[in-house]
């Protein structure tokens, strides 16, 4: 649990619409979600079903049309945007199924980015990428740009990037979509190394009942509703 006793992800009552052509859309509906500091989460359902929309509201991306959120001890919906941003760069990582690495950057330079907005010295700087580059197994490839890697290691890069300013959470969005079972299982194994060793919370939407069974918990979400 963390520090102030309260579970590190809290929903309350989060109900998230949109307006489409005059009539509103329910994506998320009355849904409360609890999660303890450490834990491994997995949230599987069909495509449509809110997983998206929740993961950003978790990660401070989008905020509730109605309800609480409350994330590593901050009310995300009573702040303001410049506010939210700073919360996020301090607090989560993010691993998507795309990888968003820059092409024109080589695999430090794409790790060391997220670090460019601390006011850390160029040095101090490099020896973290290169430190986050050591834990996914990839420091030997630091000077290679991305269209020389495959793309587990593509994804492995994109997984130091999210580490790199030691975030309490990680935030991962199919992020075995595009790899083949092999390299899908080592980033898998990254992960759960991350959740155990270095007590990273993780909250991973997947279609991948493989990827779903390396958390240590699964939630299903349907028709905006955790079942």
């Amino acid at each position: 649990m963390s520090t102030d006793g309260q579970p590190i992800i809290d929903l309350r009552g989060v109900t998230k619409s949109y307006e489409r052509g005059g009539e509103r859309l329910d994506i998320l509906v009355n849904l409360d979600l609890s999660a303890p500091e450490g834990s491994f989460e997995a949230l599987m359902g069909p495509s449509g079903s809110g997983k998206s929309t929740l993961l950003n509201l978790i990660a401070g991306l989008d905020w509730p049309t109605s309800g609480s959120v409350r994330v590593a001890g901050s009310d995300l919906v009573a702040m303001s945007e410049g506010d939210r941003a700073n919360w996020r760069a301090a607090t989560v990582g993010f691993i998507f199924q795309t990888y968003n690495l820059m092409p024109v950057l080589t695999a430090l330079e794409n790790v060391e980015l997220p670090l460019l907005l601390t006011g850390l010295p160029s040095a101090e700087r490099k020896t973290r990428a290169r430190t986050a580059l050591r834990v996914v197994g990839l420091e030997e490839r630091s000077g290679h740009y991305p269209r020389m890697l495959s793309g587990g290691q593509e994804q492995r890069v994109a997984i130091a990037r999210a580490i790199v300013t030691d975030p309490k959470i990680i935030v991962a969005d199919e992020p075995t979509g595009d790899l083949d079972r092999k390299s899908a299982d080592e980033i898998l194994a990254l992960l759960v190394r991350l959740n155990q060793e270095f007590k990273k919370t993780i909250f991973m939407v997947t279609h991948d009942p493989a990827a779903a069974e390396r958390a240590t918990i699964i939630r299903r979400l349907d028709k905006g509703a955790l079942i």
